[in-house]
């Protein structure tokens, strides 16, 4: 099979993976990659959901992280972004049709990539829209997924020229007049260090506007107004009780405090509801906490294996082994 994703030599890719694209219901060839770790009793797999206008290679570093502590890693790029087909003309606009698309498409890789191909059990690393996903999904996820790490899931808006209200006010008011595939801004500039909202860390930051600026097959600019719209419904959905109350597998939400996309206020409250879920604080980190200095993503790293404790594979086959 041909290589399919960008190995650099600052960003090298893991060893030990499969990559390819797999179909989804709609005939979408969705790019994606299974990472194995070297150990010799897998501890299970995490399958990990990418936010907002991010791609596979931005997560090298993580799933080697991940990979180190034995478990295996599956991810994917989202229908309309990284290396998976863009779903309108102007291929530089973030778009989705429905948001349920995009849960389909998770539904379709657990079945088609994780469970025939990959090491139970089940756990979900998300981060961003990818955790609005997950939170979305998880009320018929509860029988193949053991337990989630959300990180900053998009359940609010901040930081943008106009407030989230207008903003929704704007791309209702597009979508009803056939304007959906409309982006409300103009094309994203280069980002720059200072004042970003998303890491305080520049050696990471620089790695990721590198290769922004080297494959910008990988990028989008700006969100449609459809996507907007469906993104707000779905945050409406998700943000209510019933909905909260409906989610049973245990999870961890990790809300770095000094987010500037998502406000820290709105993780709190989403807590409040989610008997499930827990939140974590991260004092200090902004939105991309696994693209942050080293100390929070430590901080958010602990958390995640504190909660996340694989299986007890490894003591089972001693054991085993001593009966023999």
């Amino acid at each position: 099979m041909d290589q399919v994703l960008i190995s650099t030599p600052d960003n090298p890719a893991p060893e030990n993976r499969t990559e390819g694209y797999f179909e989804t219901f709609d005939g979408q060839q969705l790019r994606y990659a299974v990472f194995r770790s070297s150990a010799s009793v897998a501890k299970g797999t995490v399958v990990l959901l990418q936010g907002r206008n991010e791609y596979i290679e931005k997560y090298f570093e993580t799933i080697r992280d991940l990979t180190a502590k034995g478990l295996w890693v599956a991810t994917f790029d989202l229908r309309g972004q990284g290396g998976s087909p863009r779903l309108v003309k102007k291929r530089q606009h973030g778009h989705v049709r429905r948001f349920s698309d995009y849960e389909r498409d998770l539904d379709i890789f657990l079945e088609k990539i994780v469970l025939p191909d990959t090491r139970l059990p089940f756990y979900i690393l998300a981060h961003s829209t990818g955790a609005l996903i997950a939170l979305s999904a998880a009320p018929y996820l509860s029988t193949r997924i053991e337990r989630m790490v959300l990180s900053a899931p998009f359940i609010g808006l901040i930081g943008q020229a106009a407030s989230a209200s207008t903003i929704r006010r704007l791309a209702s008011a597009a979508c009803s007049v056939g304007l959906g595939t409309m982006a409300l801004s103009a094309k994203l500039r280069e980002p720059e260090f200072r004042d970003n909202p998303l890491t305080s860390d520049e050696v990471r930051f620089e790695r990721n506007a590198a290769m922004m600026r080297n494959h910008p097959e990988l990028t989008l600019g700006p969100p449609t107004a459809r996507w907007l719209v469906e993104s707000f419904k779905t945050i409406d959905k998700v943000m209510t009780p019933n909905h909260l109350f409906s989610i049973t597998i245990p999870t961890v939400v990790i809300a770095p405090t000094r987010d500037g996309v998502v406000p820290y206020i709105a993780q709190e409250r989403l807590s409040r509801y989610f008997r499930a879920g827990q939140l974590v604080p991260v004092n200090g980190a902004r939105h991309e906490i696994f693209q942050e200095r080293d100390v929070y993503r430590a901080a958010a790293l602990a958390a995640f294996h504190a909660f996340i404790p694989g299986s007890d594979a490894e003591a089972i086959q001693e054991v085993e082994a001593i009966g023999t």
